[in-house]
């Protein structure tokens, strides 16, 4: 794969209302590539139906460059299928996703790619620092370790979006067929030679955050259901455990009745505590069994997969590879 040829890179934008970044990005991954000897880089953006003049930008650095490429979603589709189609568009010797608002600096491609060439398949950034605010870095955080301790994969702590994959990854994502994919931990559990890269995090350089912390939580519940059973598991002990109390309560109940005689009356209100708690517990736990089963009736739907509105400087092949469906799962 690696000759001395020149080596072809991938770098993967994400953007949705970023007409304040768009070039600013675009400017950076030039540079780095302008002074990189060795390769050549082609960079594309997916525009996740920007209501702004995102993809009015695009368009003209495209006309002036031809390594800028770009697919314009029919609608907003959400950031992880955005990003899907990203990677399954790549037609580099690596990827390397870097995102709009350059919190991931561009200028680390380079350590990147000189520990690809080590022979990881994947680099991923650490974050050593945040600049979100203490209660956000903090969940961050705590919900890196979280999803880490429940999950049967090996996830990686404190890591982002910021990351290189080596084509085998890119031609085992183009097989992925999921309606709610979370790419750091599928990325992660296929396993391959893996590192880190430690990076201090920096500031938004324009525009505003178009992951609130509602985003953040779906992102999160997205994460704790495509890795981890424990959900389910958790209903599973905990209507053990009901079922125990209910049963040492009766013991109780029966040996002070019949033993010592206490008489004690039916009462009404404890009865219907307990029909209530009861009740709530179903609920709760139900719709834990409904997430996932929503999961399996949206992965069923053939309307779910992206559809691309437009696209500049990709081949009819690259864009029908963008959202192509594996052929198993048609």
């Amino acid at each position: 794969m690696h000759d001395q040829q020149r080596t072809l890179v991938s770098i993967l934008v994400p953007a949705f209302d970023e007409e304040a970044n768009v070039e600013r990005a675009y400017e950076r991954i030039a540079r780095v590539f302008d002074s990189l000897p060795g390769y050549d880089c082609e960079i594309i953006f997916s525009d996740n139906h920007s209501t702004d003049k995102t993809f009015e930008i695009l368009s003209e650095l495209a006309r002036k460059d031809r390594r800028v490429k770009a697919i314009r979603l029919s609608r907003n589709f959400g950031y992880q299928r955005s990003l899907l189609c990203l990677y399954k568009a790549a037609s580099g010797a690596c990827a390397v996703q870097v995102d709009c608002d350059l919190q991931d600096p561009p200028e680390l491609i380079p350590e990147m790619l000189e520990k690809w060439r080590e022979g990881h398949q994947v680099v991923y950034g650490i974050r050593r620092s945040l600049q979100d605010g203490f209660v956000t870095a903090f969940l961050r955080r705590a919900f890196y370790r979280f999803i880490n301790n429940i999950s049967s994969d090996e996830l990686p702590v404190n890591v982002g979006e910021f990351r290189l994959v080596d084509r085998r990854i890119l031609n085992e994502l183009r097989k992925v067929d999921d309606s709610t994919p979370y790419l750091r931990g599928l990325i992660s559990c296929m396993g391959f030679s893996q590192v880190g890269l430690e990076y201090d995090r920096a500031d938004r350089v324009a525009g505003t955050s178009k992951f609130p912390l509602k985003s953040m939580i779906l992102l999160a519940v997205d994460g704790v259901l495509n890795h981890s059973l424990v959900p389910l598991r958790l209903a599973s002990f905990m209507g053990m455990a009901i079922g125990f109390l209910s049963i040492l309560a009766i013991f109780i109940y029966l040996l002070g009745r019949v033993v010592f005689g206490q008489a004690w009356p039916a009462g009404f209100a404890t009865t219907t505590i307990l029909l209530l708690i009861s009740i709530s517990i179903n609920a709760i736990f139900m719709g834990i069994i409904g997430e996932y089963l929503g999961r399996v009736f949206l992965q069923s739907k053939s309307a779910s997969r992206p559809i691309i509105q437009e696209s500049l400087n990709l081949s009819e092949d690259d864009v029908s590879r963008a959202v192509e469906t594996p052929a198993y799962a048609k």
